[in-house]
């Protein structure tokens, strides 16, 4: 599977299952993922990218701080999986 950075991912094993992340980096076959509350940015997780499903390439403002390096927070990551969740929950509820 080919992520790559600021990329929104869910995780589809381990304790972190269904639980949605940014990828900050890409090492071989491992990604580094970060959502800002419980694996926060100075400590990401590392999960092998077959644990993972790629579900959208991001273009919010977070995401693009991401691509360029500029200094990202943790708050700004948690803002913008929740608005990503929220959009998402609202295109499957209108089914």
């Amino acid at each position: 599977m080919a992520v790559s950075r600021s990329d929104i991912v869910v995780s589809t094993a381990g304790r972190d299952k269904d639980k949605v992340f940014f990828v900050l980096s890409e090492d071989g076959e491992f990604a580094y993922l970060a959502d800002g509350k419980e694996r926060k940015l100075e400590k990401p997780k590392k999960k092998r990218l077959k644990h993972l499903q790629l579900v959208s390439e991001s273009d919010c403002r977070a995401a693009a701080k991401l691509r360029s390096g500029e200094k990202l927070t943790n708050s700004e990551l948690r803002k913008a999986l929740a608005e990503f969740r929220s959009v998402r929950h609202g295109e499957k509820g209108g089914m």
